[in-house]
């Protein structure tokens, strides 16, 4: 992994972040998804450094983060971006997030348009699931703890990548079930809380923020659909599509990654050669 872990306290409690890139480079933010941590951006990060500041975090609750009581809001979770971003005195970023770190995004360009040059908004959606999808999970994870993680973290490569990839990488989707399966279930239970009660739909017209919507096209969690919908409702978004499931960051790092380079270098918030 590249980049230098660091714990920063801010105003809104304390994250665990990996900082790499050169200082002075535009600031480039990556959100992590429900259940993975800032590892989950490593090839990312080793791409992206070459011309950014890169910053990742674990989301609260998640990794070496902090993990307060639930339930947690999107508010909460999208005040930690710019409370982060305020202890870094940095006045000004980029942002990419996926899933969940994506549904932050979208919230971040309704709230707090005035930080950002662009967002990426990668296999999310404006509304995630459904109420008694999460509050059932949330109570199951409370309930079982440990154990219930572990459940999770089972069954969770059928809802991250297709088939034939979880065949083909059997390494990587290992790992990323270890990441689920160690998080703190209460941190977990928060989060589930945060996506049953937030719906961005009736808000997402406001976004001003260049903003990128990247689906999988194999995602059954958050579809091309949903992306499509976004964009007609965000005036100044454009749609690509990678052929991944939900995590497509790690089943499709290539395609990813020149997509998020082609919308940063398309609205200038990347260094040109």
């Amino acid at each position: 992994m590249s980049g230098s872990i660091k714990f920063i306290d801010t105003r809104t409690g304390c994250l665990r972040v990996a900082l790499s890139g050169p200082t002075d480079a535009p600031v480039l933010v990556f959100s992590n998804s429900l259940g993975t941590t800032l590892e989950m951006w490593d090839v990312q990060a080793e791409t992206f450094s070459r011309d950014y500041r890169v910053v990742r975090y674990d989301t609260r609750g998640h990794g070496g983060s902090v993990v307060t009581p639930g339930p947690y809001s999107f508010d909460q979770l999208g005040e930690d971006v710019i409370a982060l971003l305020d202890a870094l005195d940095v006045p000004r970023a980029s942002f990419c997030g996926i899933s969940m770190g994506g549904h932050t995004g979208l919230w971040l360009g309704i709230n707090a348009p005035a930080r950002f040059d662009a967002i990426a908004v990668c296999n999310s959606a404006a509304k995630i699931g459904t109420r008694d999808g999460w509050t059932s999970r949330a109570a199951q994870v409370r309930e079982g703890g440990g154990a219930a993680m572990s459940d999770l973290a089972a069954s969770s490569p059928s809802r991250w990548f297709t088939d034939a990839f979880a065949r083909c990488a059997p390494e990587l989707v290992a790992r990323a079930q270890s990441w689920i399966a160690g998080l703190s279930p209460e941190g977990y239970a928060a989060c589930c809380e945060a996506l049953a009660v937030s719906d961005l739909w009736t808000q997402i017209d406001r976004i001003s923020v260049p903003t990128l919507l990247l689906a999988g096209a194999a995602d059954p969690v958050t579809t091309v659909a949903e992306a499509e919908s976004m964009q007609r409702a965000i005036a100044f978004s454009r749609i690509a599509t990678v052929p991944a499931s939900h995590l497509s960051n790690l089943e499709a790092p290539e395609q990813f990654n020149a997509a998020i380079i082609s919308f940063l270098s398309g609205c200038g918030a990347i260094p040109q050669e």
